[in-house]
C-alpha cells in the first residue's frame, strides 16, 4: 500500500493505491509502466513533465489522465506566475496546449483541460490555490462517480459467476476505486463474482501486470489468460458478463477503449455473454457522432517488437491502441446518471439531460 496524500483536503482512494495524488506541492504518480515488480513513483514539477507522464505511459487510463491533466494546470500556473507575473495566461495557455494533444484518443484530457481553462480565467493574478482547488474537485468527483457506477453496475448482476474483463480499468486507471474493477469489486463484495478471467491485454500487458496486481491485492480470484484464448474459454465455460471501461463514448453509443475490447464484444455476442461499459459521464463526447470520427493514437511498433525479441527481417508492425466497438454490441452502458441498455443515441443523450 502507498502512502497518503500530506493533506487533509486532499481526495482519498479508498484502495489505498493512490495512482494519481498531489503530494508536498508537486504531482505524484505511481509509475506503471513498472508494475507488478516494482511500486516506484514519479514526481513532476512542471507541466512537460507531466506531458512526458502521459505520453510515456507513466499514468494511464482516461479518468487518471484527466485527473493528471488538472494537476498538470496548476503546475503549469505556478511556473508562469514566477517567471511572468500578471501576465502569466498567455504561456499558460500554451501549456495548456500541448497538454490537451498529449494523447489524443481519450477525451476526458481534453475535458479536464477545458475545465482548468475555465477556472483560470476566472482566477485573477494569483491563481495556484484557484486552479489546485479545481483540480482536487476533478479528483474528488472521479471517485465519487466511480463509487456509484460500482453501486449500479454491481445492480445488474443478477446471479454468481465468472466475469472476464480487458486491460485495465481500475483504480489504475482513475482517481481511486475504477470503473468496470469498481464494478467487480462491489459484485464481489456482493458474493456475485466467483472468478475474474483476465485478458493479458497485449502489447503493454495492462491486464496481466495491472488488473491482475489490483484484484489480487483485494483477494478477488483471478485467472489470466492470453488475448486469443477468450473464444474458447467462451465456448467451454462461458462467464456470465465482459465488463470494460471505455476512453470515450460517442454519440451513438460506439465505445472507443483499449485495442482488443471489439474482438471480445464480438466473442462476447456470438457467445452469449452480456457485455457491459462502465464510463463516468466525463468519457462521454456528444459532439461527436460516430466511433469512426475518433482519431484512434497510433504507438511505436517497438512496442510489438519488444514482446517478440527483436524485429524479423523486413517485416512491419502496425500499433493501434485503440479501437470502436460499435454500439449494438453492448448490453449495458454503465455511468454515475444512470444505466443506458443498450447504448443509443437516444438514451444517452436522456443520461446527459437527466
Amino acid at each position: 500500500m502507498t502512502d497518503r496524500p500530506d493533506s487533509s483536503r486532499a481526495p482519498i482512494d479508498p484502495t489505498g493505491i493512490h495512482a494519481v495524488t498531489w503530494r508536498d506541492g508537486r504531482l505524484d504518480l505511481l509509475d506503471q509502466r513498472r508494475l507488478p515488480a516494482d511500486l516506484r513513483r514519479v514526481v513532476c514539477e512542471d507541466v512537460d513533465a507531466v506531458i512526458h507522464c502521459i505520453r510515456d505511459m507513466v499514468v494511464r487510463g482516461a479518468p487518471a489522465i484527466g485527473v493528471a491533466a488538472a494537476y498538470g494546470a496548476v503546475l503549469a500556473a505556478r511556473v508562469r506566475v514566477a517567471s511572468q507575473g500578471p501576465n502569466w495566461q498567455a504561456g499558460f495557455g500554451s501549456d495548456l496546449a500541448r497538454l490537451k494533444e498529449a494523447r489524443p484518443t481519450a477525451v476526458n484530457l481534453a475535458w479536464a483541460v477545458e475545465r482548468m481553462l475555465a477556472a483560470a480565467a476566472a482566477a485573477g493574478d494569483d491563481p495556484v490555490a484557484v486552479l489546485l482547488d479545481a483540480a482536487r474537485r476533478i479528483h474528488a468527483e472521479d471517485i465519487a462517480m466511480n463509487l456509484e457506477m460500482a453501486k449500479r453496475g454491481a445492480a445488474l448482476i443478477e446471479t454468481p459467476g465468472s466475469v472476464i474483463t480487458h486491460c485495465n480499468a481500475g483504480a489504475l486507471a482513475t482517481g481511486g476505486v475504477g470503473t468496470a474493477l469498481g464494478v467487480i469489486r462491489a459484485a464481489w463484495k456482493r458474493g456475485l463474482v466467483t472468478r475474474v478471467w483476465v485478458d493479458e491485454t497485449r502489447p503493454w500487458l495492462q491486464g496481466a501486470r495491472l488488473t491482475a496486481w489490483e484484484l489480487g491485492r483485494d483477494g478477488i480470484p483471478t485467472t489470466v489468460i492470453t488475448d486469443s484464448a477468450a473464444a474458447q474459454l467462451m465456448r467451454r465455460e462461458p462467464p456470465a458478463w465482459a465488463i470494460v471501461g471505455a476512453d470515450r463514448v460517442v454519440a451513438n453509443g460506439d465505445v472507443v477503449n483499449k485495442i482488443g475490447t471489439y474482438s471480445l464484444a464480438v466473442l462476447a455476442r456470438h457467445h452469449g455473454v452480456r457485455f457491459m461499459v462502465v464510463a463516468p459521464s466525463s468519457s462521454l463526447d456528444i459532439a461527436t457522432s460516430s466511433g469512426d470520427e475518433v482519431p484512434i493514437e497510433q504507438r511505436d511498433p517497438q512496442e510489438i517488437w519488444a514482446a517478440a525479441g527483436g524485429v524479423p527481417p523486413g517485416a512491419e508492425a502496425l500499433n493501434p491502441a485503440f479501437d470502436v466497438t460499435p454500439a449494438e454490441l453492448v448490453d449495458a452502458l454503465v455511468t454515475e446518471r444512470g444505466v443506458a441498455t443498450p447504448p443509443s443515441t437516444a438514451s444517452i443523450a436522456a443520461l446527459l439531460k437527466g
